[in-house]
């Protein structure tokens, strides 16, 4: 009889609720990556928050269980990355990958250009989305046309360079190489800025590394490689994982008694008091007090707590069982249900 080998074995999937902070390793696409996470713990359901380049490594936030719900929030986050941009060179892909189309002298980088990229650089500017992405157009992804050797066009799209940083760096790859660390908003592609600033240099770039240092407060200090999860035992796996409202930690908190609780959970705005929910707010993290528990997202205004994006009771049964508050006890998210 053929044996099956073990990573072909049908495993029993369950619940997993929680964030995952993966240090992507070099050579995975996002999705690649979040497979084998998804297998490790033996979740049910997982997403991911954002593509990460398979050139790319650095801060993969996964989300499982009800994480997923609350995902668009890191999707829609402010992030930090770390690139060497390989100068005198323009390829394909616009990274390393990519087959070298221009070649160009490089002139004399001094501190003087980098202060002048910097000022440049920094800021509210627009930018138009490279062929090698996955942003659609008419239904199809930009790379299934750049791998048939098609351009299409692009809009411009706006966005904020919070803060660059520049340094001239070594790379036996190139002719002379830089360095950047870029704190930018969502949709900013660090692959197009390094082109663009080939092109104010005059002689042409590309990436040569790409590393996400942060997304949306998470860091790569709080990350775990696929490898280290490898070794671990499922209950060191799990340890590893961060709470579901880690999601939107930065955001004002609500608690509610058990009565309101339950009617929050069934979709029904709760009428408080002047200033009971706090100010007008266009998120707030919502709890439960009996059970302690999180229960979901919501919105204030004008007095009204405004349910968003809610966990079921049984999803929050789950999460009570595997990490119970010393004031609850599994059967009570059943009250929540009314």
């Amino acid at each position: 009889m053929t044996q099956t080998s073990p990573h072909r074995q049908k495993i029993q999937r369950r619940p997993v609720h929680g964030v995952l902070l993966l240090d992507k390793p070099l050579g995975l696409s996002s999705n690649q990556a979040l497979q084998k996470a998804k297998w490790l713990l033996r979740a049910d359901k997982a997403g991911h928050t954002g593509t990460l380049d398979p050139l790319a490594t650095g801060v993969l936030p996964l989300c499982f269980g009800a994480a997923t719900k609350f995902s668009q929030l890191q999707l829609d986050a402010d992030k930090t990355y770390e690139a060497v941009l390989l100068l005198g060179q323009k390829t394909s892909t616009a990274d390393a990958e990519g087959e070298v189309i221009e070649t160009r002298p490089v002139p004399a980088i001094t501190l003087a250009l980098l202060d002048e990229l910097t000022r440049r650089f920094t800021g509210s500017q627009t930018q138009v989305p490279p062929m090698y992405s996955a942003l659609k157009k008419d239904g199809k992804a930009l790379y299934e046309y750049a791998r048939k050797g098609q351009d299409v066009e692009r809009e411009a799209r706006h966005i904020t360079i919070y803060k660059l940083n520049m340094a001239p760096a070594l790379d036996p790859r190139a002719q002379a190489a830089i360095k950047i660390i870029v704190s930018c908003s969502k949709g900013t592609y660090i692959r197009t800025l390094g082109e663009d600033i080939g092109e104010a240099i005059g002689c042409g770039a590309h990436l040569g590394s790409l590393r996400r240092l942060e997304t949306g407060g998470y860091t790569d200090r709080q990350c775990v490689s696929l490898p280290v999860l490898e070794a671990m035992s499922e209950a060191e796996r799990e340890a590893c994982l961060l709470p579901v409202q880690s999601l939107v930690a930065a955001f004002p908190s609500v608690t509610l008694d058990a009565d309101d609780a339950g009617r929050f959970l069934s979709g029904l705005r709760r009428r408080g008091s002047p200033g009971q929910w706090g100010p007008d707010a266009a998120l707030v993290q919502v709890f439960g007090s009996d059970p302690a528990a999180f229960l979901g997202s919501a919105h204030v205004t004008a007095d009204e707590l405004i349910p968003g994006r809610l966990l079921s009771p049984i999803e929050i049964q789950d999460m009570l069982i595997a990490c119970p508050s010393p004031s609850s006890s599994p059967a009570a998210p059943a009250a929540l249900a009314h």
